[in-house]
């Protein structure tokens, strides 16, 4: 996913930004990050509506729908959000993110099986997507296949030693699985990395080894 500018100056990123629009007001790619910009700083009505001109104007504009999709996400439309990914994989059918994606939304309507088809698929497609792995494990966990759900949380931690949810899925899984020890090391690991693991979860794994 595009992301948006770095800069500890949104304000003066916005101000330049819709200075390009104002005056080339068919640049998709100014319309696209500002959008972005706007998401960042919470003017998400004026969000949408810069991704979707952008997407007005350039049809094939996969990061903009996806970028939006996100949007209907976090406000619980999951049906436009769904689209939208849906329209970018008619784009690009393999495109990993929008498989992601759609996964995700599949896992928080409770359909995990299709969700895990999504994660798999993208992985496939790009074995070294963090998100694809972490979210897999949770799908798999949900549906207690524990072998599975560890050797998609091993894959996640392999490709980010330092990721603090890859640790704590590979914790929560080990548990399930019965490995506690390993489990305890894991979410000692999440914690020093800054993750705010659940508290009846260590106090289910501190029972396990007293």
């Amino acid at each position: 996913m595009t992301e948006a500018p770095k800069t500890a100056d949104l304000g003066a990123v916005i101000d330049e930004l819709e200075k390009v629009v104002a005056e080339k007001p068919n640049n998709v790619m100014a319309r696209h990050h500002l959008g972005l910009v706007y998401r960042q700083v919470g003017r998400i009505d004026e969000a949408i509506a810069q991704l979707e001109k952008a997407i007005e104007l350039d049809n094939q504009s996969m990061e903009s729908m996806i970028n939006l999709g996100a949007i209907f996400f976090d406000r619980g439309d999951t049906d436009r959000a769904l689209e939208l990914n849906r329209q970018a994989l008619a784009i690009s059918p393999d495109m990993a993110e929008a498989h992601v994606n759609i996964g995700l939304i599949r896992q928080h309507r409770g359909e995990v099986d299709q969700a895990i088809e999504c994660y798999s698929r993208a992985v496939q497609i790009d074995p070294k997507l963090l998100t694809a792995w972490i979210n897999l494990t949770s799908a798999y966990t949900m549906v207690e296949e524990d072998d599975k759900a560890v050797d998609a949380a091993r894959q996640a931690v392999t490709l980010e030693p330092d990721s603090a949810m890859a640790r704590n899925n590979l914790a929560v899984a080990l548990y399930f699985k019965g490995a506690y020890q390993e489990s305890w090391k894991n979410m000692d690991k999440a914690r020093e990395l800054g993750y705010s693991v659940d508290s009846r979860f260590v106090d289910a794994l501190k029972a396990k080894l007293s």
